[in-house]
């Protein structure tokens, strides 16, 4: 049964106010166990479900699809960032796509930042971490232990907490917080249960992942990071689940930007009494009902994408078609030739070497240039010197589409022009 507990906090002598210094009761929060809460959906709530993952199902059939997998990896940035402490700072998509391309072309030395550098590695790390979570055996605390390392490689309180933690207030007691999770000595217990959820198939995938991250963010696990850990779970049981093969869907950063919703629906989530009452059900249903809400926007937003995208495709076609013609050669590429095979793949790969290319297609190095500048002369590619032996090749379009995707996903109206960004984005493309 969900109630609060009342627990006593000694006063700390050693704080900088006489308000810090203050001791007393305050009351901790100890939900359900979900793996074996009861959850009753209104025909009209199930329904909506339903329709919701349809709508994510169908992304991957949509026109400039490919799209997606750039704009999942682009959109990490918001975390990484935040993973390496980086505050208020705008990394360009240019310059993280190219620190990433080194990762793989050791020629390549130059052209980003070393905030570039730092926030590409932790992309890396945060999409090694989270595939190997999604597709290991079963989900384990160790395994949600390593997703948190990799969020946050700094942090020096490791794996789960053993003391007591809160959200708002004072740094120094919880006695006025906004909410206290469940004391540390039940931690371990509540974690254990929210795997074996996981591990199952009780509910539908949508229900399922949000149930998880409200269930997660109330234990609150973690000294710190359990935002960034929460978020990422969402991914991680819509891929186990089949519902994405892998985080295609910007959720996460759909609920960064309706925060005030977002917390009251985590506050709502959190009922006291009995799990099958009527008050437990409907608890669960208004946080359930805008977590479906938020899919769909996400939803929307990432069709908005790849429409961009295939629409984009369609021009460098043509642009290909006019330069091929120009240059007397009729028609276009075979579709199995380097150049069409690359053309596909820049929605994915903005930034490129002729030594990725040679990797990534499995041509020849010569085969693999030769692509890259027909593309370049047909202007869908713009060459970068990246070393003095190496060329960069950016689809510069591409990295823009990126750009005003994520500013999209931070304004409230979905629409900058109707509101501003809520959160550190990077700045507008000047070309």
């Amino acid at each position: 049964m969900a109630t609060w507990v009342q627990r006593h906090w000694d006063p700390s002598f050693d704080a900088p106010s006489r308000a810090d210094r203050r001791g007393g009761r305050y009351l901790a929060y100890l939900p359900d166990r979900l793996s074996s809460r009861p959850l009753i959906l209104s025909s009209e709530l199930a329904g909506r479900a339903l329709v919701v993952e349809a709508a994510v199902r169908d992304l991957a059939g949509t026109a400039g699809a490919n799209g997606l997998e750039g704009l999942a990896r682009f959109l990490l940035r918001s975390e990484a960032i935040a993973s390496s402490k980086i505050e208020g700072l705008q990394v360009s998509s240019q310059q993280i796509a190219l620190a990433e391309l080194a990762q793989s072309d050791e020629t390549i030395t130059k052209g980003f930042t070393a905030t570039a550098q730092l926030v590409a590695n932790n992309i890396t790390a945060l999409r090694q971490a989270a595939s190997t979570l999604a597709t290991a055996p079963t989900v384990t605390i160790e395994g949600i232990n390593g997703l948190h390392r990799a969020l946050l490689p700094d942090e020096r309180h490791r794996d789960l907490r053993t003391v007591q933690n809160w959200i708002g207030g004072s740094d120094w007691h919880p006695v006025n917080a906004q909410f206290v999770p469940p004391p540390e000595t039940l931690v371990t217990e509540l974690m254990d249960d929210l795997c074996e959820y996981i591990n199952g198939g009780l509910h539908a995938p949508l229900v399922q992942a949000a149930l998880v991250h409200a269930q997660f963010e109330t234990i609150h696990p973690y000294a710190d990071g359990n935002g960034r850990v929460g978020r990422a779970l969402i991914h991680t049981v819509l891929v186990r689940r089949g519902l994405t093969t892998s985080a295609l869907l910007p959720i996460s950063l759909v609920l960064l930007t309706r925060s005030q919703d977002y917390l009251a629906g985590l506050t709502g989530y959190r009922h006291e009494g009995a799990a099958d009452l009527p008050a437990a059900h409907q608890a669960a249903a208004e946080w359930l009902a805008m977590f479906l809400e938020a899919t769909a926007v996400a939803v929307d937003q990432a069709k908005q994408f790849a429409a961009e995208v295939a629409e984009l495709t369609h021009e460098w076609t043509a642009r290909l078609a006019k330069h091929r013609a120009t240059t007397g050669v009729r028609g276009m590429p075979r579709a199995d030739s380097a150049t069409a095979r690359l053309l596909a793949r820049l929605p994915e790969v903005p930034v490129l070497t002729a030594r990725t290319v040679e990797r990534a297609l499995g041509v020849s190095f010569p085969a693999a240039r030769t692509a890259l500048e027909e593309l370049a002369d047909a202007g869908v590619l713009h060459r970068k010197s990246v070393d003095r032996q190496t060329t960069g090749y950016q689809a510069r379009e591409v990295l823009d589409l990126l750009t005003f995707a994520e500013r999209r996903l931070a304004s409230t109206k979905w629409d900058t022009r109707q509101s501003k960004p809520q959160r550190h984005v990077p700045a507008r493309p000047t070309t």
